[in-house]
Parts: structure tokens; C-alpha cells; sequence
């Protein structure tokens, strides 16, 4: 019998117009990954962050980013909030992005930025 287990932590991209609150309502504590600017913490939620898919307003490969994109930078700070102990625990993370550069840029994350990728899975 094989055995699978993934214990990255599950993304979901919430579609233009999706209902959030139903989405934070319908399962384990979230976190929140939202384009800039971010909005007041909506109940069901534990923490959130945001970025600008416009990308950082600094030098490319910086010693804060080194040169990934906004979106794997602003998961890394939501992975590091949790392991920290900075925010309550979350079992999964609901990305709100509008656009269609912002859900490219979650996506392109989610599949080609090794860190986030070892993170953080599409769910």
C-alpha cells in the first residue's frame, strides 16, 4: 500500500467575486494573503499579508527579497509569523487576488519559487 502525505500548507485563490466569509467559515483556522493595500483582518481569519503585484519599490535582489517576487516574499513573512509564534495557528491560507498579474504571480509562486514551494501547495 503506498502512503502519501503532504504537509505543505494548502493555498487556496479565492475566484473574482468569491464569497470569503463562506470560505474562512468552511474549515481550519486561515490566514489571508491579499494584494496591497491590505484591509482590517476579517473575522475567521488569524493573520494576513499583502503584497503589490507591481513588485517592490527597491533594488532587484536586495538583501530583504534576493530577487523573488513579491507574492513568495509576502508568504514567506505569513510562514514566518506562524513559526514564530507571532499570529495563531493556520492550517491554511486563502489568497484574495483581484487581478489577473496578482494570480499569476500566486501561481508562478506556488510553482516555481523553491522556497514557497516547499511551503505552500495549491489546494
Amino acid at each position: 500500500m503506498a502512503w502519501s502525505l503532504d504537509a505543505r500548507i494548502p493555498l487556496t485563490l479565492l475566484p473574482p467575486g468569491g464569497d470569503l466569509a463562506a470560505t474562512l467559515a468552511g474549515g481550519k483556522p486561515a490566514a489571508l494573503l491579499a494584494e496591497a493595500p491590505p484591509e482590517p483582518l476579517p473575522p475567521g481569519a488569524v493573520a494576513q499579508v499583502s503584497f503589490d503585484p507591481a513588485g517592490p519599490s527597491h533594488a532587484a535582489s536586495c538583501t530583504c527579497c534576493a530577487g523573488r517576487s513579491a507574492a513568495a516574499a509576502a508568504l514567506d513573512r505569513l510562514f514566518q509569523a506562524r513559526v514564530r509564534g507571532a499570529c495563531a495557528w493556520f492550517d491554511r491560507v486563502v489568497a484574495v487576488v483581484e487581478t489577473e498579474d496578482a494570480r499569476a504571480e500566486v501561481e508562478a509562486a506556488l510553482r516555481e519559487d523553491a522556497v514557497t514551494s516547499a511551503r505552500f501547495r495549491k489546494a
